[in-house]
């Protein structure tokens, strides 16, 4: 059975997309600790993340570099947070979550939600500051 993941990439399922291309997508985590808290994923379905082949896992680093650099302009933070977390998804993943402190990563199961406009306006935003 695909990963919830693919479901995404295959829109079978709908997500709050920041950025894709062919091979990538990165797209807002509904239950995110943060404001702007973004997964960044291969298109292809890989379980764990060293697991991916060399051009695909570069590739992916070079993705999530460029979706935080408009995340951050798009989300006021100090950092943007880089964190590999998750065995509930098998499917490799990234999250980008903006930081006003250590706190925003290091306490990683304190989720919220936000109204689905808010979030349809922050994927936009994001979207708009990723070159």
């Amino acid at each position: 059975m695909a990963s919830i993941f693919t479901r995404i990439v295959n829109g079978e399922i709908p997500a709050y997309k920041v950025a894709e291309d062919e091979n990538y997508l990165a797209f807002l985590d509904v239950f995110p600790t943060a404001k702007g808290h973004t997964l960044v994923i291969p298109k292809k379905e890989v379980d764990y993340l060293f697991d991916l082949d060399d051009e695909t896992y570069a590739g992916l680093q070079m993705f999530a570099k460029k979706v935080a650099v408009g995340l951050k302009k798009a989300v006021p933070c100090i950092k943007v947070g880089v964190m590999v977390l998750g065995l509930e998804v098998r499917h490799a993943h990234i999250h980008l979550v903006p930081m006003q402190s250590e706190k925003d990563l290091l306490q990683f199961s304190d989720k919220t939600k936000f109204p689905p406009e808010e979030m349809e306006a922050l994927a936009k935003l994001i979207s708009e500051n990723i070159k």
